[in-house]
């Protein structure tokens, strides 16, 4: 996801927010409330002004005590009104705020979860993260604060405007005369604001995914004693996101300063020009006074509003990056009308004529002409060296990617006419390097069949062999493993991979070298187990160590993206070719 290089058009507006209305149409009772609060306040505000005029003509100059009392009463009253429409206000729109984010968190992570592999192959992780967590912090300010500060200061600009005309057209026709002047740099300005708020954004974006990426690899980077370097390295992205924010404050200050010099200086033209009409009897005092209350709101909501437009387009920019996230279409999705799988199959497994190239490497197939048949029950292992393909049958199998050529069945159905969720119902796997959950022993365990009651999933991990140590744990089965199940070793971790396949109970079972982290005691012990577990059912077994699959009904070897042999460890080592000559590297060095 690099850095946005849209048309200039998209870049002028707040377009982008639109994002927000599906999201607040829900809750249209409590926008209706916070615009009735809104309206209240600036309402109050604005009657100060006529509350002022008359302390000051009918009060003081007609020296009527009466008419002061009966102006502070109507004060204190306003001041009432505005304290209770102003809390409901912060109260409504606050809440809104926060429902309409966690709305619009909820469905971008929701939306990036159905995204395939093949995207978030030139995807970065901390990028996605930026837009679910800061673009989204962003809009929650907007949303929260400042979309009502924009109204607020609409209505009292609105109102005061009218309120002057009024009070003095003349005036008023002066005042008017500094409007475009006001708008000008509004505009210019607010065009490159927003245009760095997404720039901006990326920077925050860059910051995230490289520190994310080191600190999980902290050992790696540790271990090659390249602390020092990894932080020069972090601190060059962070001054390069402050130079952006830099000057996007800049900008920002820039336009915010010259649209309040510019009002507030025409205030205080204003006020020469009617203290003259007051001196000629042209106006009262009372007006004059009016009058400036008047200017005087109509400029502070005119500064304010210049402040806020900053913000908005900040924000437009974070509504435009999420906005592209659930645009996003996955390359592989469920089909239009699925096709449901039978209930009892077996777990027949067909690769037709399949091609298939990954995204990133469109130049190199990794499978070509590839065909297998696998029936219902059969173990059949895949061995050949690093790149043959291995992995990649996995990959198609699970429907992470689609083949461009050829079909990929299970029990006959083409896997690309079934429903992703019901397709992955019917498989397990068990990768090489197991995938942990923040959560206890239970929890993970449980994510293979997250139904499954306390005893299956006891009895899920004793099959796995993993039961003893999990019982010797703090809190057994419920002891918190931590982040990627740091608390065990590598071979514990896979022990709940395999135990939470076995909850899973599949009509397929792909094992990626599910024994490679395992010391000699526990690999048999934990091979005793998925020789129970692939017993009838249908198995596919990936493998590096080819004594892992000498039990294995079939043994396939792949070269390139092709099959080169198929056949039992006996017929394929006597045949020779590349089994028999991996098979002698290993066993040769095993024996050494």
């Amino acid at each position: 996801m690099s850095v946005d290089t849209a048309e200039p058009g998209k870049q002028r507006n707040l377009r982008p927010l639109r994002l927000l209305l599906p999201y607040l149409r829900p809750y249209l009772g409590r926008v209706a409330w916070a615009l009735l609060a809104l309206f209240v306040a600036a309402s109050t505000v604005l009657a100060f002004g006529a509350c002022l005029r008359a302390l000051i003509d009918r009060g003081f100059a007609a020296g009527r005590t009466d008419v002061l009392d009966y102006a502070l009463a109507s004060l204190l009253v306003a001041v009432g009104v505005l304290a209770l429409a102003s809390a409901g206000r912060f109260y409504f729109v606050s809440w809104l705020g926060e429902r309409v984010v966690a709305d619009l968190r909820r469905d971008a992570f929701a939306h990036v979860l159905k995204l395939s592999p093949a995207w978030f192959e030139t995807a970065r992780t901390g990028d996605v993260m930026s837009r679910l967590t800061t673009d989204t912090t962003l809009i929650e300010q907007v949303v929260g604060s400042s979309v009502s500060v924009a109204v607020r200061n609409t209505l009292m600009f609105l109102g005061g405007a009218v309120m002057l005309v009024i009070t003095s057209p003349r005036l008023t026709l002066l005042a008017l005369a500094v409007v475009p002047l006001a708008v000008v740099p509004i505009i210019v300005l607010g065009r490159r604001v927003r245009r760095l708020s997404r720039l901006s954004q990326e920077r925050i974006a860059d910051v995230t995914a490289y520190a994310g990426e080191r600190v999980d690899a902290i050992r790696t980077v540790q271990s090659f004693g390249h602390e020092e370097r990894e932080a020069q390295r972090f601190t060059g992205l962070v001054e390069a996101a402050f130079g952006t924010a830099r000057d996007r404050i800049f900008q920002r200050a820039v336009m915010t300063g010259i649209v309040i010099l510019l009002v507030f200086g025409a205030v205080g033209v204003l006020l020469w020009i009617g203290g003259h009409d007051v001196l000629s009897g042209r106006i009262t005092a009372g007006d004059l006074s009016a009058f400036v209350f008047y200017a005087v709101v109509s400029a502070a909501s005119a500064g304010a509003i210049s402040e806020v437009i900053g913000d908005l387009q900040r924000a437009a920019g974070a509504a435009e990056r999420i906005a592209e996230l659930l645009a996003t279409q996955s390359p592989v999705a469920d089909p239009a009308a699925p096709v449901v799988l039978a209930s009892s199959g077996g777990g027949a497994i067909a690769f037709e004529d399949v091609g298939f190239c990954y995204p990133a490497r469109p130049d190199a197939p990794a499978l070509e002409h590839f065909g297998l048949q696998v029936a219902p029950g059969e173990s059949v292992a895949l061995v050949g060296p690093s790149g043959a393909g291995k992995t990649t049958v996995f990959s198609l199998l699970l429907r992470f990617y689609d083949p461009q050529t050829g079909t990929v069945r299970l029990d006959g159905v083409d896997i690309s006419q079934v429903r992703l969720t019901d397709l992955r119902a019917r498989m397990a796997i068990v990768p090489q390097e197991p995938v942990l959950f923040s959560a206890s022993a239970l929890d993970n365990i449980r994510y293979g069949r997250p139904e499954a009651n306390d005893a299956e999933v006891r009895a899920a991990a004793e099959t796995a062999y993993a039961l003893e140590f999990l019982e010797a744990l703090p809190q057994g089965l419920d002891t918190f493993l931590g982040e990627r199940g740091v608390r065990l070793s590598g071979g514990q971790r896979q022990r709940i991979a395999i135990a939470r396949a076995i909850l899973r109970d599949p009509d397929v079972l792909l094992l990626d070298e599910a024994t490679s982290a395992l010391d000699a005691e526990s690999e048999l012990a934990v091979q005793t187990a998925l020789d129970r577990l692939t017993r009838n059912r249908t198995t596919l077994i990936v493998a590096h160590r080819l004594a892992t699959v000498l039990k294995a009904d079939r043994i396939v070897v792949l070269d390139q993206g092709r099959i080169v042999d198929s056949g039992t460890h006996r017929e394929l080592a006597a045949r020779g070719g590349l089994y028999a000559r991996l098979a002698e590297l290993q066993f040769d060095r095993a024996a050494e």
